[in-house]
């Protein structure tokens, strides 16, 4: 079934079109991500599908029966009203079937009570009614609606304390959860989320994962979030203005599966228009060398029908790509092997934030710091900087070591200051470093993107994307060999990300992070320090080593310590470091390896995996039935080796000490 039917739409927001002839189908049960570069039209499209914007071209037609929820990015609520008051209203439709329900039930014991059981007819439609809203309340699990919300609330992040809250006294990013609390307790047949994961910690954005998956509805999904579209989407639609004119719009092209699926189709279909564009601009060439050269001549006919042939030919549009600002850092100078050390750190506010916290980060390592909102990552930053100072505890900064800080704030590049000035103040403030010229400071921009008259504009008056490639530009300029970086990925769209990820994993000095971003932490930390419900604990890692990591200490504990009750009180015990013991008494199943053995290995066989299923879902593949047979057995092979390397890799974890 068809629910939302999108033909030829366009819209401008000056003389150029922002969409143009954007046209698609969403059908029941779809759950679409779409996805596209940083000003590509994704929010205008959403608005012009919610109805809050006309467009200026095409139809937009919505099937009768669908119920549509659209997440606002910009709440209004009234004043007076509490958390759980203005969740509750989301289920208006549901309270007042239970109203109904509640009269139905009155009307036939009314009708019992003065003896009008006779007439079947009255009788038997109260009766139809009061069993149809039954089977509705049913349905939609209304018996017990104060726990449905308290589900929802708890799910996305919100304590209990905060039920009683009045709306206007909340964060914006708690007011945006807000809405989505209330979206999600609507329970529309159709979802368009604009960053439903914005504001969220880890652990809200993966229950909102598994909330979207058991939905039945149909939802289109903007996010930054690689793992959420990778979790959630079954297709991905990408909006994207076109190469073939300068003043076209963007349009959409669809691909099957989740973003990492996407991802990989992408390269191929890219792979493919770029020799096709490439040879026929090279046939044109010849062509019209021909023509050029023969024109006058003997061959004078031939140049003429030449000519004729060149005119009929369908220009192929050049390749649909997507770039990326391509981003560096410079080279670090060389430092101590120490980069810093933190030692039985402890702060507490209005209750213990974390407690007794020691680690030491080592040259050209890439530490993450992950943890929920609000469990004190920001502030034990702070007290690494010297920003905040520790209730007991040190830290040192080891011996040449040079800090780069990047602010979520972006407070530090100052609102009224020329983008390429600003760069300019954060160079020369380290020891040697000289200052740059204006062409040295634009070409220090354009790795990050900023490139032409955007680089005169005041910092105040662009774009968050901008700003945070600014930012970027600026602690590239500070030339440190130690970068600090609070939420870098903020603002930035999906291509700016993967340039940042590869621009950090090839910087040769040393990074700390925080981020809530569990594919960039995935692909760029060698280490975490993890904030848990009573500890800070350390991983030798990403984030993929500590999930499975995370799995294992949970079955180690057995169901006894899964049961145990939490701790009573309005305080949250101190987190402390914890450390990995070996087990005692534990036997290998396999011979001793290197951990990094494995893991090169393991590397290796994913890689050939994804190359053979490259292969397989190409087309011409299937037309060679000894190929598909060949390359289906070689799958089986890798898949059933890597099987025993994750087991082997689990153990020498879990051994090697």
């Amino acid at each position: 079934m068809i629910l939302l039917e999108v033909q030829s739409i366009r819209k401008h927001f000056g003389p150029e079109p922002v969409l143009d002839s954007v046209t698609f189908q969403v059908r029941a049960g779809e759950r679409i991500a779409l996805v596209g570069p940083n000003g590509s039209g994704k929010t205008a499209l959403l608005r012009i599908l919610a109805g809050r914007d006309e467009p200026d071209g095409g139809s937009c037609r919505l099937h009768g029966s669908v119920h549509l929820g659209y997440l606002e990015q910009q709440p209004r609520f009234e004043a007076g009203v509490t958390l759980w008051d203005e969740a509750t209203g989301a289920l208006a439709g549901l309270i007042e079937l239970q109203r109904e329900a509640l009269d139905s039930a009155a009307a036939i014991a009314r009708a019992r009570a003065i003896g009008q059981t006779a007439e079947p007819t009255e009788h038997g439609r109260l009766a139809a009614r009061y069993d149809h809203l039954q089977q509705e309340l049913q349905r939609h699990d209304a018996f017990n609606l104060d726990h449905k919300i308290e589900r929802v609330l708890q799910g996305l992040g919100f304590r209990q304390e905060t039920f009683a809250q009045a709306v206007e006294s909340l964060s914006g990013g708690e007011q945006n959860r807000l809405m989505l609390a209330k979206l999600l307790l609507g329970e529309p047949s159709l979802m368009l989320l604009d960053e439903p994961s914005n504001h969220l910690d880890m652990q809200a954005t993966e229950w909102l994962e598994d909330f979207l998956m058991e939905s039945s509805a149909a939802m289109i999904v903007v996010s930054h979030d690689r793992c959420f579209l990778d979790k959630v989407a079954s297709r991905t639609l990408e909006l994207f203005r076109g190469t073939a004119s300068p003043a076209a719009g963007g349009t959409v092209d669809s691909y099957a599966g989740n973003f990492s699926a996407y991802w990989r189709q992408k390269q191929q279909r890219l792979l493919v228009q770029r020799r096709t564009y490439e040879k026929q601009q090279t046939e044109i060439a010849k062509a019209k060398e021909f023509i050029r050269r023969t024109s006058s001549g003997q061959k004078h006919a031939q140049a003429e029908d030449r000519r004729k042939k060149l005119a009929r030919i369908k220009p192929v549009e050049p390749p649909r790509e997507i770039t990326a600002p391509p981003m560096a850092f410079p080279v670090a100078t060389r430092c101590g092997d120490i980069v810093l050390r933190a030692e039985r750190l402890t702060k507490a506010y209005h209750r213990p934030l974390f407690e007794e916290v020691s680690f030491q980060i080592e040259r050209g390592q890439r530490w993450a710091l992950l943890g929920p909102n609000g469990c004190g990552k920001t502030t034990l930053l702070a007290c690494l900087l010297g920003k905040v100072q520790p209730d007991r505890g040190e830290v040192n900064l080891g011996y040449g070591a040079e800090v780069g800080y990047f602010d979520q704030q972006l407070a530090e590049l100052g609102d009224a200051v020329p983008v390429v000035e600003a760069v300019q103040s954060a160079v020369g403030t380290l020891a040697g470093r000289t200052q740059l010229n204006e062409q040295q400071r634009r070409d220090l921009l354009a790795r990050f993107g900023l490139s032409g008259d955007s680089v005169l504009q005041e910092v105040g008056s662009l774009s968050g994307g901008e700003r945070c490639r600014s930012a970027l530009a600026r602690l590239a300029g500070a030339g440190a060999n130690f970068l600090v970086l609070d939420e870098p990925t903020n603002h930035l769209d999906l291509w700016a990300i993967d340039a940042l990820e590869q621009a950090l994993n090839r910087f040769e000095g040393t990074a700390l992070f925080v981020s809530h971003d569990r594919y960039f932490v995935n692909r760029v930390a060698d280490h975490l320090l993890v904030f848990e419900a009573d500890r800070v604990r350390v991983v030798e890692g990403n984030y993929e080593t500590y999930q499975h990591l995370l799995g294992l200490w949970r079955a180690e504990s057995g169901a006894n310590k899964a049961q145990r009750a939490k701790p009573s009180g309005p305080q949250k015990p101190a987190a402390r470091v914890e450390k990995r013991a070996k087990p005692p008494g534990t036997k290998r199943r396999f011979p001793y390896r290197k951990v990094a053995d494995l893991e090169e290995e393991i590397f290796q066989r994913e890689g050939s995996l994804e190359e053979l299923h490259g292969q397989l879902a190409q087309g011409d593949t299937h037309r060679d039935g000894a190929r598909v047979r060949r390359i289906k057995a070689e799958i089986t092979r890798h898949e059933e080796a890597l099987r025993t390397l994750y087991e082997h890799w689990e153990e020498a974890t879990e051994l090697n000490w």
